[in-house]
């Protein structure tokens, strides 16, 4: 039986409680958070840092890093860290509603937590879902207070779209997992305190049920972290090698050899966050144009317009995610049908603003215009959207099977040993 997207009733505005809870944050915002445009503005995130020369843009990165954490601390002592974690783990123990209208507010104001969204959106849900007490409360807490930076070990450079097949080893040895195996972008590897890491811990099972989830430590001996020079000039990412790397057991997130599940809750977490936040303000689109003189040139209007309706799109797929959140039910491929969206029109925006600057699109400013985003560099980072939380084509594949109701792609590794399908490979 096919899940098919809920074409019903879905809610649009707020009703008179998420009204007040929208007003609270606002005052609280209002009091605590700097505004938009002041000097202490940080709002324009991580990769707004690309187009500093490298000395310059590592020393910004640290001060924005740090930033982050002071605003998270802020948050966590205002009440508003973790707005959906329970009570017990630090959280506000609010609803998935709440926490999107925190977002929506948010985004008014000259913060940003961007370089704690794996931590907070992405691995804090999965500790929750499946940690231990003791993982609870040794992760949780500080977390919430932005005291850690968490990088992702999944992707490797043989097991990217199919994760499954990953070969990153861990042999138990007493009470300690050795680990050794490499990764690839990895984003803020060099900044992590912690990282989320797969690793295969059975080989003659079936390549899904052999592989487990681990907390691992980025200080521990063994880990090397080399950066990889992005097309931008920046190294958001790195491939990360770890050579006979000793987790403690007691890091293991679940089961072991039940990791693939484990996975799933933190990707499914990651799809929502990027089709989230992975939005361009048009007024900032119109800005331009208008202050290039081609407001009424009519391939540019025309592109405005469509630029327009990806955005409406977009913001009722929102609808959707926010509707099902409501419900109390996880998104499920509505969460792909968005994140393929906002990867489309985020390549396509950042193209039609490269096109109204037209030569100067190819000038790497030092700062940007008042009021707009750096289009060049957003152009260029726009492509690795497309495979961040799962490639487009991964997306496609969902969609295809629980919305359309398509067969499966045959699989005829479903039954094989991983030990059996590394023999079987060209060498």
């Amino acid at each position: 039986m096919t899940a098919q997207i809920d074409a019903g009733r879905m809610e649009f505005g707020d009703n008179p409680a998420e009204a007040a809870f929208r007003a609270e944050a606002r005052a609280w915002l209002e009091a605590n958070a700097v505004p938009k445009g002041h000097p202490d503005d940080f709002s324009n995130g991580f990769f707004a840092l690309d187009s500093f020369p490298p000395e310059e843009r590592a020393k910004r990165t640290l001060e924005h890093a740090e930033r982050c954490r002071n605003w998270q601390a802020t948050l966590a002592d205002g009440g508003w860290a973790g707005i959906t974690w329970p009570l017990r783990a630090g959280g506000r123990g609010g609803t998935p509603i709440e926490a999107m209208i925190f977002a929506e507010e948010q985004a008014q104001f000259g913060v940003s937590t961007d370089v704690l969204s794996v931590a907070v959106t992405m691995v804090g849900p999965t500790i929750i879902s499946h940690g231990t007490d003791d993982q609870h409360k040794r992760f949780l807490v500080p977390m919430l207070r932005g005291e850690h930076i968490w990088c992702q070990l999944f992707s490797e450079p043989g097991a990217g779209s199919d994760l499954a097949g990953l070969g990153t080893r861990a042999e138990r040895d007493g009470d300690e997992f050795v680990v050794n195996g490499q990764k690839v972008w990895t984003s803020a590897a060099d900044q992590a305190d912690w990282g989320i890491l797969l690793a295969r811990t059975d080989a003659d099972v079936p390549k899904h049920r052999g592989i487990t989830y681990f907390l691992v430590d980025m200080r521990t001996p063994g880990i090397e972290v080399r950066p990889l020079r992005q097309m931008s000039g920046a190294s958001h990412f790195a491939e990360v090698f770890l050579t006979d790397v000793r987790i403690p057991a007691e890091n293991v997130l679940g089961e072991v050899n039940g990791g693939w599940g484990v996975a799933m809750t933190t990707l499914a977490n990651e799809r929502v966050m990027i089709g989230g936040n992975a939005m361009m303000k048009l007024p900032a689109l119109l800005h331009l144009a208008r202050r290039f003189g081609r407001e009424d040139d009519p391939v540019v209007r025309q592109g405005l317009a469509d630029a327009h309706i990806r955005a409406d799109i977009l913001r009722f797929f929102g609808y959707r995610v926010r509707t099902a959140l409501g419900r109390g039910e996880l998104p499920g491929p509505e969460a792909s049908c968005m994140k393929l969206a906002v990867a489309r029109h985020l390549k396509r925006t950042a193209e039609l603003a490269l096109a109204i600057e037209g030569p100067a699109g190819m000038l790497a400013h030092s700062e940007p215009t008042e009021g707009e985003p750096r289009w060049h560099w957003q152009f260029l980072q726009a492509p690795s959207i497309r495979i961040a939380g799962g490639s487009d084509e991964v997306q496609r594949n969902i969609i295809g099977e629980r919305v359309l109701g398509l067969p499966s792609d045959i699989r005829v590794d479903k039954a094989v040993t991983f030990r059996e399908l590394t023999t079987r490979r060209p060498h």
